[in-house]
């Protein structure tokens, strides 16, 4: 089966900082599909974050850019490979100058967190027991 992938485009205010709080949270920019207007930053080998310039991301859409800081445009949720790995991811965003959002869930079988990133774009971090998922 062919592996589809994901390319999640936000805009941000600075491109610079939003490269640093990515490598500080343990991801790496790809330099091939990176330039001066635009971040390539690889989350796994499925999903990319694309971190562009306000002037790159209107080359994509002719709707308004939101404020992602007032308004929210997408959640974008990562799974996690236990509680504390996302205690950990959490704890990193915000090391780096992110912010916690919301509040902790757990239900037990599910654990997540979120964070928002110096933009305001709101990530999620679940985990979910694999005892559960399975039945």
């Amino acid at each position: 089966m062919y592996q589809q992938m994901i390319f999640v485009n936000l805009a941000t205010g600075n491109l610079d900082a939003s490269k640093k709080f990515f490598t500080e949270l343990g991801y790496e920019i790809n330099a091939q599909f990176s330039d001066d207007t635009t971040a390539s930053i690889p989350l796994s080998e499925a999903i990319v974050v694309m971190v562009h310039t306000p002037e790159k991301y209107r080359q994509f859409t002719k709707k308004e850019i939101v404020d992602s800081t007032k308004s929210s445009e997408v959640l974008i949720a990562l799974s996690a490979e236990s509680r504390e790995k996302v205690d950990e991811l959490v704890e990193k965003a915000v090391a780096a100058g992110g912010s916690v959002s919301g509040e902790t869930q757990d239900h037990g079988f599910m654990y997540g967190r979120a964070f928002d990133d110096l933009d305001g774009h709101t990530f999620e971090v679940v985990w979910m027991d694999p005892a559960a998922v399975e039945g």
